[in-house]
C-alpha cells in the first residue's frame, strides 16, 4: 500500500479528530449559562493544512473521454468561527447560542458515520479480496 496515502491512518486520524470535536461542543452546551463563556470550536482548516501536507495534491484522472474534467471549487465559503459575527452575545456575556452548537454536532455526528462507512466499505473490499473474489 502506498505509504503516502495510507487511507486507513486518515480515516483514524479523522476520527479522532471528530471525536475531539464532540468534547469541544459538548463542553460549549454545558457552559451555555455560564456568565462570559465564549464558545470554542476546532478549526477544520488546520486539519485539512495538515492532510494536504501529508498527501499532497490530487488531482482527479479522466479515465475515458466520455467523463467530465473536475468543476467544482477548491474551497468553499464560511470558516469555523463565523458565530461571533452572526450573533450577539447575551447579557450575562455569554456567547453559546444552543442551536448553533446542536447544529454543528449533527454535522460533526454525520461526518463521523461517513468515516465509519468508509473504513466498514475499504474493509468489505480487503475481505472480497482475500476471499479470492466475489
Amino acid at each position: 500500500m502506498d505509504e503516502k496515502l495510507n487511507l486507513f491512518a486518515v480515516i483514524a486520524k479523522r476520527m479522532d479528530w471528530l471525536g475531539q470535536r464532540q468534547n469541544v461542543l459538548a463542553r460549549n452546551m454545558a457552559n451555555s449559562d455560564t456568565p462570559k463563556y465564549v464558545p470554542q470550536d476546532l478549526d477544520e482548516e488546520q486539519f485539512l493544512n495538515v492532510l494536504r501536507r501529508r498527501i499532497g495534491p490530487i488531482a482527479p484522472q479522466r479515465t475515458h473521454a466520455a467523463h467530465l474534467s473536475g468543476t467544482a471549487p477548491r474551497s468553499g465559503p464560511g470558516k469555523a468561527g463565523d458565530q461571533k459575527d452572526t450573533y450577539e452575545t447575551s447579557p450575562s456575556g455569554n456567547a453559546v447560542i444552543l442551536e448553533q452548537q446542536l447544529m454543528k454536532v449533527a454535522k460533526t455526528q454525520g461526518e463521523h458515520q461517513t468515516m465509519t462507512n468508509l473504513y466498514r466499505k475499504h474493509m468489505e473490499m480487503f475481505r472480497i479480496v482475500l476471499r479470492g473474489g466475489g
